[in-house]
């Protein structure tokens, strides 16, 4: 390190003892958006900063229930490292863990010094300069919602506060503990932009809104959001989760972007998606960035829809989008344009559910809008009226295998995602599609086992 470098560390240093911190977690998304870590003393911070701290690479390519998938560079390389390396302007002392200190982290190839092929956080970052390339600033608002889950007498997960009928509702009527309460005042304490927070609408399920940012600080945001807010329910003896759709009889949760784009660097300046005297009020950048949007809708699914169990949301009268479609102010279509013009012009994909990695559903949206805006098309007209009717719209893939071969087939979004990334997430994602189907579930139990 430079000097310069090393006056800053020691400024960081000194700051973190007079907040009483000693120690730092360092943090970074893995391929499905979970935060990996590790808790790092803080007078060992700068050996870490020097050297960086060793991971196997296949921590990208591990399962949720454990397994290392076959993705290359992995198993058949050896197992070799990624080198973390923390980056100290994202630290932020934890409200809930006196002593403790976050930041998130930049992950390289050891050998090359190049960012690891399936870095979440990087391919963001590959992709807005791209977008920059072109004189375009994407700006980004998150809305997210997720269940809250208790223990149940027979050593599952129940919904907690399971009260129906109390959509956009707050206190103790739909949160008879108070969880809400609590989660706002903590993570506004983590400085990562929240807004405001309700009852959604099934029982135990709750949205909290960010405030619309720069597009890598709206991810880095949404991903320390959902990290935090898993992480307070467990300290309540809960479980949050932000699977698509976690019960049979409730609707699934959903993850909306808010995207426009401005012609600087950050969210100051002008809004280039605003036209007064364009269609819509809408200028020819915000049209072909929807138009975008609707032709790469089915490769998108993939990434912002990527769980086997997301497609268990969709369906009709559930206003999860299913089908390709766009509308004015209109929530049962894929992209709604609100009502506001102006800085506030925008459009909302809502498209995305809870389980989407931040970073891949915002770098797969801002690639697809970039992409519309170098084709300079027009979309269709806008739905009318209440949607779902598929002699208007084409349909979404409805299932994780064919919008993975969508992805597949989309050669221009795979190009600006990277090839190498798109291979390793293929194979990822077809490896659990592979295992759900030589998995027995309780529904074929149920449904066979007396009868058959």
């Amino acid at each position: 390190m430079s000097d310069q470098d090393h006056a800053e560390v020691r400024r960081h240093l000194d700051r973190l003892a007079a907040d009483g911190i000693d120690v730092v977690r360092v943090t970074y998304p893995d391929l499905i958006g979970t935060d990996r870590a590790r808790d790092v003393l803080v007078e060992e911070l700068p050996r870490a900063l020097e050297h960086g701290l060793a991971f196997c690479r296949a921590v990208y390519h591990t399962s949720p229930q454990g397994d290392v998938v076959p993705v290359p560079g992995g198993l058949d390389a050896g197992l070799p490292d990624v080198c973390v390396r923390p980056d100290l302007g994202t630290l932020v002392a934890l409200p809930w863990e006196p002593g403790v200190a976050a930041c998130l982290a930049d992950v390289v190839d050891p050998a090359t010094g190049a960012p690891a092929p399936e870095s979440p956080r990087d391919l963001l970052r590959s992709v807005l300069e791209r977008c920059r390339d072109h004189g375009l600033s994407p700006v980004v608002g998150p809305e997210l919602e997720y269940f809250l889950c208790e223990p149940d007498q027979a050593g599952g997960w129940r919904r907690y506060g399971n009260t129906p009928g109390v959509v956009y509702t707050a206190g103790l009527r739909a949160d008879p503990d108070n969880h809400l309460l609590r989660t706002l005042r903590q993570v506004r304490d983590l400085r990562i932009g929240v807004l405001s927070g309700n009852h959604e609408f099934d029982g135990g399920q709750f949205e909290i809104n960010l405030l619309h940012s720069e597009a890598l600080s709206a991810a880095d945001r949404a991903f320390r959001f959902k990290a935090a807010v898993k992480e307070l329910a467990r300290r309540e003896g809960r479980l949050a989760t932000f699977m698509a759709k976690p019960f049979n009889d409730a609707g699934g949760s959903g993850f909306h972007l808010h995207l426009s784009c401005t012609d600087g660097s950050d969210t100051e300046g002008r809004n280039s998606f605003d036209d007064p005297s364009g269609a819509y009020g809408l200028s020819a950048t915000a049209r072909h960035a929807i138009a975008g949007v609707l032709a790469h809708a089915p490769a998108l699914a993939a990434l912002l829809n990527p769980t086997v169990n997301s497609y268990k949301r969709f369906g009709p009268d559930t206003l999860a989008p299913w089908l390709i479609d766009w509308g004015l102010d209109n929530r049962s279509a894929m992209v709604r344009v609100p009502p506001e013009r102006g800085a506030g012009a925008r459009l909302e994909l809502r498209l995305g559910d809870a389980s989407a990695n931040p970073y891949l559903a915002i770098a797969a949206t801002t690639a697809a809008a970039l992409l519309g805006v170098l084709a300079a098309e027009e979309p269709p007209a806008p739905l009318e009226g209440y949607g779902y009717d598929t002699a208007k719209a084409a349909v979404l893939p409805m299932e994780l295998p064919a919008a993975l071969d969508a992805l597949e087939a989309d050669t221009a979004l795979a190009e600006l995602l990277g090839k190498d990334f798109t291979a390793s997430y293929l194979t990822y994602k077809r490896n659990e599609v592979e295992r759900f189907r030589r998995h027995v579930t309780d529904w074929e139990f149920t449904e066979y086992a007396y009868h058959l």
